[in-house]
């Protein structure tokens, strides 16, 4: 398996777990945007880059301007 898929993976399940834990809003969002980030690679690396290019764009967009 790829060694970048992993680091990635590993990363939207700690920010996932951190969205969660979190008491501040603020931190909570800023968690769910390294979510959708970390998640926007790895579509890209399954050749999806029209997915990844919409995650970033309306999911990460929209998270911070909330």
């Amino acid at each position: 398996m790829d060694p970048i898929f992993l680091i990635f993976s590993l990363i939207a399940v700690v920010c996932a777990i951190n969205v969660v834990v979190q008491r501040h809003p603020i931190s909570s969002a800023i968690s769910l945007v390294g979510v959708m980030g970390s998640l926007a690679i790895l579509y890209i690396l399954l050749g999806a880059e029209f997915i990844a290019a919409a995650q970033v764009i309306v999911y990460a967009g929209a998270v911070m301007v909330l």
